[in-house]
């Protein structure tokens, strides 16, 4: 027999695989909401765990308003964590644009990219010297293309050469970097 979510509620303190009964019937739907709500997969992961925290902490004080059903008090947990995320982020958006910091850093969710920039932080020294190093063609080949962005065949028109040689020159500058970078010597 089928429980209730009310009879599931009323056991979840002494009984902890009636809350899990619980959870597994609701939590696809509270993340899919959030989902919508958000736009972010991780935010809605996030208050999805805090939504169903919630209601394992306050499952004592859950009262059966809605025929043995539990969705219309989860629902409610579930839309005041939505309206405190959305009131956070317009907060740090204002503080953001106050301080004239871009909005981009605030949206960045992916971790290995920020890991990644400190970790080139920390080898710009290496870098610069490894720059030093290369010949002058070479070096300003990879200017050209990898600071300015130029097309190969706008690389070739600014060093006088063929697209050929414009592409050879950037090659070899960025095997003579990742070499000298990686401790091995061009």
């Amino acid at each position: 027999m089928t429980r209730t979510d009310a009879e599931l509620l009323a056991c979840a303190s002494r009984d902890p695989l009636a809350f899990r009964e619980f959870y597994d019937r609701y939590a696809t739907w509270v993340r899919s909401w959030f989902l919508r709500h958000t736009g972010s997969e991780s935010a809605a992961l996030d208050l999805t765990a805090e939504t169903f925290a919630q209601a394992w902490h306050s499952s004592r004080r859950f009262r059966d308003m809605a025929d043995g059903s539990g969705a219309p008090w989860l629902f409610g947990i579930a839309r005041n964590l939505l309206r405190q995320y959305h009131k956070h982020n317009r907060i740090e958006s204002a503080a953001r644009e106050r301080l004239g910091l871009p909005a981009a850093f605030s949206d960045c969710e992916e971790y290995d990219a920020v890991d990644e920039r400190l970790e080139a932080g920390s080898l710009a020294p290496a870098l610069r010297l490894a720059l030093r190093a290369l010949p002058r063609e070479q070096r300003r080949a990879l200017e050209l293309r990898i600071v300015h962005q130029l097309e190969y065949d706008e690389v070739a028109g600014a060093l006088g050469c063929s697209q050929n040689a414009a592409r050879l020159r950037v090659s070899r500058a960025l095997r003579s970097l990742g070499l000298k970078l990686n401790g091995a010597e061009a």
